[in-house]
């Protein structure tokens, strides 16, 4: 009887920890899309405004020739 109720513990235990890796594992890959979503913004981010920078440096270009 003992034994019975020691491998019910054993396998119990061994559950829980299975589940836990299991958990830690998801957590992980969630982590991991989070971190290449926040990249892509970052990189769309980056563009946009490279693109607006530039936008403005020609304006900036143009009003300097009108004034010209």
């Amino acid at each position: 009887m003992k034994l019975v109720v020691g491998l019910m513990v054993l396998y119990l235990l061994a559950a829980c920890g299975v589940e836990s890796a299991g958990t830690a594992a998801t957590a992980a890959a969630l982590k991991k899309q989070e971190a290449e979503q926040a990249k892509k913004s970052m990189e769309q981010f980056q563009q946009k405004l490279d693109q607006a920078t530039q936008q403005m440096q020609q304006r900036a270009e143009q009003a300097a020739e009108a004034d010209k």
